[in-house]
């Protein structure tokens, strides 16, 4: 389009008759192959013009964009402070577990000494009432050998005895004796 505009201009600011100064100007510095000014002028006004184009929704999109990061900062700033005060939360729970924790380990062990001293008084206790019981019994073991030993014992002074009249009686002693008998209880009538 400037190239359009330049080739205008130079038709019009040309000599009938033979080259400008401005012509010759820019044929001799300008126009040289590869380097057109005429390509950076135009590149340049396309730019300006994309720019001015371009530059409210291109502004507004980085705007909107600028909002939506610092809305998704505030937000990931927010879910901190939260995970933060979650994590307080978690670790008061977790202190107030250790404390639980360590009156339950207390409990158990007061409970286990009192449990403790109770078996062993019940154990004294249970001895105890076996040693009496024992002794009781073998007190009645005791008596009732004793009186099987006596009765055996008179049993047997008793047999002896008698194995000792029977061997030193005999018919005139046995005689005698009923006679002697007979007459201590009145005689014969």
């Amino acid at each position: 389009m400037f190239a359009f505009l330049l080739n205008s201009f130079f038709l019009l600011a040309a000599e009938t008759h033979g080259e400008s100064r401005f012509t010759h100007f820019y044929n001799q510095y300008f126009n040289v192959p590869g380097f057109e000014l005429w390509k950076f002028i135009n590149l340049g006004l396309f730019i300006a013009i994309m720019v001015y184009l371009v530059k409210k929704p291109l502004s507004d999109a980085f705007k909107a964009k600028r909002d939506q990061i610092r809305a998704g900062l505030i937000k990931a700033e927010q879910e901190k402070q939260a995970a933060l005060e979650r994590l307080t939360v978690a670790s008061a729970k977790l202190a107030q577990m250790e404390v639980e924790k360590e009156e339950v380990v207390k409990n158990a062990k007061n409970e286990a000494s009192v449990e403790k001293k109770r078996l062993a008084e019940q154990t004294k206790t249970d001895i105890d009432r076996l040693n009496q019981q024992t002794d009781a019994e073998l007190n009645r073991l005791y008596q009732q050998s004793r009186s099987g030993l006596r009765r055996f014992s008179a049993e047997e002074s008793i047999r002896l005895a008698e194995e000792k009249l029977r061997a030193q009686i005999n018919d005139e002693a046995d005689t005698r004796l009923v006679k002697a008998n007979i007459q201590s209880i009145g005689g014969l009538n």
